[in-house]
């Protein structure tokens, strides 16, 4: 079995308990403070695997590298997570994890524009098919969800999408581990550069003025308040297993595979994350949310089926090679 795959699962077991996680602290930190904590925390237990990687690759990571790491981790997780963080606070975890899910649709079009990535009428018959499962969910006619929490959600997916796709070259030259280390402790050192600026008083009075969530405890964001014996073990998991846990699975697994096997981890995950919100949480699931799900995990199989093909032409030719070399 292609490792890569294994890589994919955890990712997936991971990812999928990241808003039930979330949602358990999302009131007691500014969102980002939250995302700088995990990121860097992160970012500095991949250390050691991002240094193997390097060496198996032979790479070394120069300022022209860094540049590009930060660049990444400025619109994968900067940008693409504060939304995400964002969206918790006005939509259930359960839908947020659903909608962000359908960040394929995305990672499909930027493969095929920024790596030329090939596309069949599979791939595209099951992007549909997201696209209308996620219409389902949302029930725009009589939903009753808040729009900012939507819109939100799926500027996150967006941006995730698109860093998901520069990351995967990236991979290629440093490993994916060094990538998801290197890129999250470039976005910990921008959101800190961040957080400072907006303990000038006059920053802090524009962002509260607009409206913007900008502190779930102060009017700055805060650094250090906010942790509390109650809430540190579900920080602890945030960190290690939901962030460095699992994006380090889930570039591994891209590397291994493809960008488009990849974005596996967000067919699957909608299944397993709304059932992990309802019975942590207690979120009630409605039908079309079910429905929706049911198109996801179809649209999934259907976008399997070049792969499965591709591995069965390949057997034949497989099996001629092993049989070749033992006569």
């Amino acid at each position: 079995m292609n490792r890569g795959y294994i890589f994919i699962f955890l990712a997936t077991v991971f990812f999928s308990s990241m808003e039930v996680a979330l949602k358990t602290v999302a009131h007691d930190f500014n969102p980002m403070q939250l995302n700088c904590t995990r990121f860097l925390v992160g970012g500095l237990l991949l250390i050691p695997f991002a240094l193997r990687g390097l060496r198996q690759h032979g790479a070394r990571v120069t300022a022209a590298a860094w540049k590009g790491f930060a660049w990444l981790g400025f619109v994968g997780l900067v940008v693409s997570m504060m939304f995400y963080q964002m969206s918790i606070l006005y939509a259930p975890a359960s839908v947020v994890s659903v909608l962000f899910s359908c960040n394929p649709v995305l990672v499909l079009a930027f493969a095929y524009l920024i790596l030329r990535a090939d596309i069949r009428p599979q791939h595209i018959t099951a992007l549909v098919m997201e696209v209308v499962a996620a219409l389902i969910i949302i029930d725009p006619l009589h939903t009753t969800l808040d729009p900012v929490g939507i819109t939100l959600v799926l500027l996150s997916a967006a941006t995730f999408a698109l860093y998901a796709v520069l990351g995967k070259k990236q991979c290629a030259q440093y490993s994916g581990v060094a990538v998801t280390c290197f890129s999250c402790l470039a976005a910990s050192a921008e959101m800190i550069v961040l957080m400072l600026i907006s303990h000038i008083p006059a920053v802090a009075d524009a962002l509260q003025a607009a409206g913007l969530p900008v502190t779930a405890v102060s009017d700055a964001m805060p650094f250090f308040s906010g942790y509390t014996t109650g809430n540190l073990l579900n920080v602890l998991y945030i960190c290690v297993f939901v962030t460095a846990g699992g994006y380090a699975c889930y570039f591994m697994g891209m590397e291994a595979t493809s960008a488009m096997q990849g974005s596996l981890v967000f067919f699957f995950k909608p299944v397993l994350a709304p059932i992990l919100a309802m019975l942590i949480l207690g979120e009630e699931i409605p039908w079309n949310m079910w429905a929706g799900i049911g198109l996801m995990l179809v649209a999934s199989v259907v976008s399997m089926i070049p792969t499965w093909e591709t591995l069965l032409s390949v057997r034949p030719f497989i099996i001629d090679r092993i049989l070749h070399r033992r006569h």
